[in-house]
């Protein structure tokens, strides 16, 4: 380890700040003029992570739905999966270490983790558009040379596309080119080739509208439609010419329920909305008399599972399929995956790592976020399986075109995380299979009306969780007063859960109708700010 190197890049990037930043579920996240030397200490912690995997590691520097003021890094591990769990608490360590200590530091993580430090390292970067990004990528980047790894830079890049560039490195090539270019081929050549020469399909029509929440997306679903070309025309709007995610993107569509800022919809018109990283993705309409229809990631989830189940229905193959939700999930989705689409359901802790890791049991995991945020992985022994049984030649034809269409299917799929524009891709894949618009669509099941709402508390480590987010342990006697509001409207639950980034406790109700579902998130919002000290003005009543 090159001590005077360090000391003289660390002080480029001294820590100008007393406040504490935490790498939550999807990394940190903060006010970008606090995280300079953060982004600094993280391209020397990516460094002794490659040491210690030898393979490359990923930064990107983004704050994904979060306002433009706002920056944060996630950092990507070799199979394009967050960061282990373990390396978390080592990340938030060495963010908040006085700049005298950062070598020690540094040095203590090399003994624990037994690092060869002679290993060689590389570390691969993207940001996003917001305009501390470029900055903070250059401190990411001395941190990485400090320590004498090899920076590969592929500046303004969405989250998902950093994702696949780790692991299409890490495999040499096998799961996909390493570029951008590759990226985008591998993804629309197997989506034009499921759809054919004929791009309609009854009640599927190949037109839609985006909202781009004026992120990074919007480069990308421009270079999309080059590769697209006639099989799908997308109206692209909030393309970067206003404020990021401000009224616009796929986090504010699933939170306000509502049309987002300049995006003038039609009656019927397929309209979807990503955010600012384009890591998820919404899909909505307005019918003919006005009314907002939502069709989230628990829609999403239940389209795809439904899709998968056809097919190895149609195939004859016998693979483990199931779906992977949080606590948020509507209570609707959950019971038509159970009882009608018969598919296992397991529920985990908010956060895609959570969702990521369990979906790994299954032969084929689809697992979703209610804010639109997932994908569909694939055990290798399923894709070879998959592959072997096409080569199948006493397979009636039939089945050997559903196997064929599976494994074109997987293609579009970027498993690596959740992919906004890929996570489109198929969903319009099997709309236009289905001959569905989105009405057809939203009739497989009725979703319960829910709210969600957020109370600022002192401090937001006094509440536990547990049953996968599901129950709140601490503080004392919150869950019985929980249980207590839930039970005066049918059909009803609610949970509370801190948030992972800020002093804010966030509350989710549903129930059997809207009024209902209103009167349980406040007052269930009134419980928390009374009993797990709330700041600030009391939460509203509606009225």
């Amino acid at each position: 380890m090159d001590v005077p190197t360090i000391d003289k890049a660390l002080a480029l990037h001294p820590r100008t700040h007393d406040g504490y930043v935490e790498y939550g579920t999807a990394g940190f996240r903060t006010r970008s003029h606090m995280l300079e030397h953060v982004m600094f200490r993280m391209g020397l912690l990516a460094v002794l992570r490659s040491k210690l995997k030898r393979a490359a590691i990923g930064l990107m520097i983004t704050a994904s739905h979060n306002e433009e003021h706002d920056n944060g890094v996630k950092i990507v591990d070799p199979a394009g999966e967050m960061l282990e769990a373990s390396w978390e608490q080592i990340a938030t360590e060495l963010a908040n270490v006085e700049d005298s200590a950062v070598i020690l530091t540094l040095q203590e993580i090399v003994e624990s983790q037994n690092i060869d430090i002679n290993t060689p390292a590389t570390v691969i970067i993207g940001r996003d558009t917001r305009s501390s990004s470029p900055i903070l990528a250059t401190a990411a980047e001395d941190g990485v040379q400090a320590l004498k790894g090899i920076v590969q830079d592929f500046g303004t890049i969405t989250t998902p596309q950093l994702h696949y560039l780790v692991v299409c490195i890490n495999t040499k090539g096998s799961y996909g080119a390493p570029t951008l270019q590759g990226y985008y081929e591998k993804l629309t050549s197997a989506f034009k080739k499921i759809r054919g020469s004929s791009v309609k399909n009854g009640k599927y029509i190949p037109r839609l509208i985006l909202d781009a929440a004026n992120g990074v997306g919007a480069i990308a679903v421009e270079e999309f439609k080059k590769y697209l070309d006639s099989s799908i025309s997308i109206e692209l709007h909030n393309n970067g010419n206003g404020k990021l995610n401000y009224m616009c993107g796929a986090d504010f569509v699933k939170v306000q329920q509502a049309q987002p800022l300049n995006v003038p919809l039609k009656p019927n018109m397929r309209c979807v909305s990503i955010d600012g990283d384009a890591d998820r993705v919404i899909y909505y309409y307005t019918d003919e008399q006005d009314k907002f229809h939502l069709l989230d990631g628990d829609r999403i989830a239940t389209l795809i599972a439904s899709y998968f189940k056809e097919l190895l229905l149609e195939s004859g193959l016998s693979l483990h399929l199931g779906l992977v939700q949080t606590a948020y999930a509507n209570g609707g989705s959950t019971d038509y995956i159970s009882n009608v689409l018969k598919v296992p359901v397991v529920c985990v802790p908010t956060g895609v790592k959570h969702l990521h890791h369990e979906a790994a049991y299954f032969d084929i995991g689809v697992y979703f976020e209610a804010n639109g945020h997932g994908t569909v992985t694939f055990k290798s022994t399923a894709l070879e399986k998959i592959r072997n049984t096409l080569q199948d030649s006493s397979l009636p034809e039939s089945a050997r075109n559903a196997v064929a269409k599976l494994l074109n299917t997987i293609q579009v799929i970027n498993q690596t995380v959740g992919d906004a524009l890929s996570d489109m891709l198929l969903v319009e894949t099997i709309l236009h299979t289905k001959g569905w618009d989105l009405t057809e669509w939203e009739k497989s099941y009725k979703d319960l009306p829910n709210r969600q709402s957020k109370v600022k508390v002192a401090d937001r480590t006094i509440f536990h969780t547990a049953d996968a987010e599901r129950k709140c342990v601490e503080p004392i006697g919150l869950q019985e007063r929980i249980d207590q509001l839930v039970a005066q409207y049918p059909k009803s639950r609610s949970f509370v859960r801190p948030s992972g980034t800020e002093d804010v406790v966030r509350v989710y109700a549903e129930a059997g109708d809207v009024v209902a579902a209103q009167k349980l998130a406040a007052e269930v919002s009134l419980a928390v700010y009374e009993l797990g000290g709330g700041i600030g003005p009391e939460p509203a009543m509606p009225s």
